[in-house]
Parts: structure tokens; C-alpha cells; sequence
């Protein structure tokens, strides 16, 4: 646990991509963890980061300046009404699991969206009727101990590696929701604006 207490949480970079498909890369090529089946580029994947910041959160966990992985956020559904809810998505290094980084990272990326007045969020997790060599349920053990509740599942709607997979929609609600709700601020002018407020966020 020594080694925990070293972690940092800060913002993710362009410049951080080519490390952070090591970490995403063995996800797509040997799991049916992410639905993806090519890794991409380093500049495909510098742009998806370059995307998500525009609005919402993007965060990786280091030590020593070593990434162990990495957590963000990014739209539930385009339409305005569903502004105050958000997808989260998150890959820890697969040597590094199971040592509370994920715990880390997703506290600090619900800390952030509080901060932009996010109330709603949405995991969208493989899963498998039973678990084989390319999926376990630990994803929906994970959050359900981060306080994510099941709310919906898809039956055989995921195919990767010869094998169907279900697909399961967890929720947690992190807000007050208002008659007249508190517009949503973005990422970017969280950062800019906030400071060393947002640098104390991370670092709880």
C-alpha cells in the first residue's frame, strides 16, 4: 500500500497518449473489456483527449512519473436536455489493479463534475453471461463499491472474439436535481477559472 500513497491524479495531456495506449492497448487486444477492436493511433487517441477536455474531464494517476492509468468523462447523449449527465469510462494498468487507483481516480473525476454541475453518471460495461478468458464481472463489482447502481441490460448485443457479450448500464447520481438547474461548466473553464481550487480537487 506504500506505493498508493505516491499516486498523483492531474490532468491528462496530449503529450501522455503513447503512454496511455500502453495501458489501453492490452483492453482491446486481448479483453472484450472495450467493444474496440483496433487500437489507435497515438494521434487518433492525442485527439480524442484533445476532445474530451473541451468539456469535461480528463484525468490520469502517476507515480514516479509512471501512469497507471486514467479515468474521463464524455457525453451521455448529444441532445441538451441530458447536459447534467456524462459517461465514465476508466482503464487501470492491468499490474496495477486491485491497489485502489481506480478508487483514486474516480473519486477525483466525481469531484470534478460536481464542480461543473454534472448529476447524472452513466457506465456503459461489457458483460458476460459467464465469464470466460476476455471478461469477468469486475467491472460491475467495481462500481457498484463506487456506488453505481444497475439499472439496464442488453442481451447479446457486443461481438468480439468469436463471442456474443451483454452489455449492462450502471448510474449514480451525484447532485440535486432542480427546478431550475444550475447550467453545466465546462472542463476547460474549470481549469482556467478555478485554479488552485481545481488543483485541491484532484488532490484530495
Amino acid at each position: 500500500m506504500s506505493q498508493i500513497k505516491t499516486v498523483q491524479i492531474r490532468t491528462a495531456e496530449e503529450d501522455d497518449a503513447e503512454k496511455l495506449l500502453t495501458v489501453y492497448a492490452p483492453y482491446v487486444e486481448h479483453t472484450a473489456i472495450t467493444f474496440e477492436y483496433e487500437v489507435p493511433s497515438v494521434q487518433e487517441f492525442a485527439d480524442r483527449i484533445q476532445r474530451t477536455k473541451k468539456k469535461y474531464p480528463y484525468l490520469v494517476a502517476e507515480s514516479g512519473g509512471e501512469i497507471l492509468g486514467y479515468a474521463y468523462a464524455g457525453a451521455f447523449h448529444e441532445r441538451a436536455a441530458y447536459d447534467w449527465a456524462v459517461e465514465t469510462s476508466i482503464y487501470i494498468r492491468q499490474d496495477k489493479k486491485k491497489m485502489g487507483i481506480g478508487k483514486r481516480l474516480y473519486e477525483a473525476l466525481e469531484a470534478v463534475l460536481a464542480e461543473q454541475n454534472i448529476l447524472n453518471l452513466n457506465a456503459c460495461i461489457a458483460y458476460p453471461v459467464q465469464e470466460d478468458e476476455y471478461l469477468t464481472k469486475d467491472s460491475v463489482a467495481f462500481h457498484r463499491h463506487m456506488g453505481y447502481r444497475l439499472v439496464g441490460e442488453f442481451y447479446q448485443c457486443g461481438y468480439k472474439f468469436h463471442r456474443w457479450y451483454n452489455m449492462v448500464w450502471m448510474e449514480k447520481q451525484i447532485g440535486t436535481h432542480k427546478e431550475y438547474q444550475p447550467a453545466v461548466i465546462p472542463f476547460a473553464q474549470i481549469q482556467e477559472h478555478y485554479g488552485r481550487r481545481y488543483h485541491d480537487i484532484l488532490c484530495r
